[in-house]
């Protein structure tokens, strides 16, 4: 079955770390563009991090960027987004997503055809 799979997500404190991690089963991640968005209640889908099929370059949201790390270890067909210094504002469904010819540098949803289920983050006290 082909497929995204997220993990990683949970419950921390404002100023905690997590790290999200996205593995494919049924096909190959390492032709693929791969971006992490995220979608609080009654908010669009917002795209927060993207790294290129080769993991050579990388890119964010301005609200994440210094805080947020995406990174690809194509060997275990994964990908990782280590969140640090967590904010409320953060919480959100974490979702990834995959395209061969995502348009970069924006992460715009639009340009990934294929999700995974997302995971729940959520940051309080």
């Amino acid at each position: 079955q082909v497929q995204l799979v997220e993990s990683g997500g949970g419950l921390v404190q404002p100023g905690g770390s997590l790290r999200l991690s996205c593995a494919a089963s049924g096909f190959t991640l390492n032709r693929y563009i791969i971006g992490w968005f995220r979608q609080a209640p009654g908010k669009e889908r917002e795209g927060v991090a993207c790294i290129t099929n080769s993991g050579s370059s990388t890119y964010y949201a301005d609200s994440v960027k210094g805080r947020f790390t995406i990174t690809r270890d194509n060997a275990k067909n994964t990908v990782y987004l280590q969140m640090n210094s967590l904010k409320a504002e953060d919480t959100a469904v974490y979702y990834c997503a995959a395209d061969l010819r995502a348009p970069l540098p924006e992460i715009r949803a639009s340009d990934f055809g294929f999700w995974g289920q997302g995971t729940q983050v959520t940051v309080s006290s």
